[in-house]
């Protein structure tokens, strides 16, 4: 007997984006609407709350995380299914309201001591605590990224906040900063511009024939070797991990036929993780190829 042909119904990169989001928003209102019933919800209570400042920022912060205005799961940004306006918004009253939730759990625990404290959060099943961490994960969600993760074989790279797609065939280059586009370019115009203290170890990774490596966190294609020797060589890197230095590698656009544009820097990022050293390196390569 000839069996079914089972399908499974794959999600829109950027959909668990969206679900989280309202998820954060829903539990959120239900624990609003929980402390408004205790209080009782009478004119008095409706009226104060209005007159609140704080009341009227957690009200719009609930609506815009719920609704979520304009958000769309698209193949072509899996990092940004929101659009940019709304993806600002919800961190500036994320980070508001991790700051005053710090605040009123930080002098809660200063007037009334551990013990109250610990009695508290046991009392309000541990509100005093996931409230703090829920706007946390907002600020997580909504934290300034790339567009895509670097994916070498398709000629998209990833540094810091900045996106980079190649075509070789058209020879362009289309730049993003998050998800605004910065520009299109021609390949051939563009060039990356290492700090000083990498130059040598630049020109030494470029020189040589080391095969590319598999085992690269993160970058979804090959990564290789030298840039793992040029962020351990580099003397800027020196000390201790949390007075680092980080280097910043530049993207420059040098038309002569653009009176005006010469040698204009399209972006400056630093190279915080060894994906983005990895991704500016195979970035480099593939504009000296063109």
């Amino acid at each position: 007997m000839a069996r079914t042909k089972e399908t499974r119904a794959n999600a829109a990169p950027g959909a668990g984006t969206i679900f989280a989001l309202r998820a954060i928003g829903l539990v959120i209102l239900a624990r609003w609407l929980f402390s408004m019933s205790e209080m009782g919800l009478s004119l008095t209570t409706f009226l104060a709350m209005v007159s609140s400042p704080w009341a009227c920022i957690n009200l719009v912060f609930i609506f815009l995380v719920i609704v979520l205005p304009g958000a769309h799961a698209r193949a072509e940004r899996p990092f940004h299914p929101l659009p940019q306006w709304l993806r600002q918004s919800l961190r500036l009253f994320a980070l508001l309201g991790f700051v005053f939730a710090i605040w009123s759990v930080g002098a809660f625990v200063w007037t009334a001591g551990w013990r109250r404290t610990i009695n508290a959060i046991a009392t309000t099943n541990g509100w005093l605590v996931a409230a703090p961490a829920l706007y946390a994960a907002v600020l997580r969600i909504c934290r300034p990224r790339a567009l895509w993760r670097t994916n070498i074989a398709a000629r998209r790279f990833a540094i810091g906040r900045y996106a980079v797609a190649l075509d070789l065939a058209t020879r362009t280059a289309i730049v993003w900063a998050e998800s605004r586009k910065v520009g299109q370019y021609d390949a051939r115009e563009l060039s990356v511009r290492w700090p000083a203290t990498m130059q040598d170890d630049a020109g030494a990774a470029d020189a040589d024939p080391t095969p590319p490596a598999m085992d690269e966190p993160g970058v979804d294609s090959y990564a290789t070797r030298p840039a793992v020797a040029v962020a351990s060589r580099s003397p800027s890197l020196a000390g201790l991990p949390g007075l680092r230095r980080r280097p910043k590698v530049e993207l420059l656009w040098d038309s002569p036929a653009a009176a005006g544009h010469n040698r204009q820097t399209v972006f400056s990022a630093q190279l915080i993780t060894e994906g983005d050293r990895v991704a500016a390196r195979a970035l480099d390569s593939m504009l000296r190829q063109a």
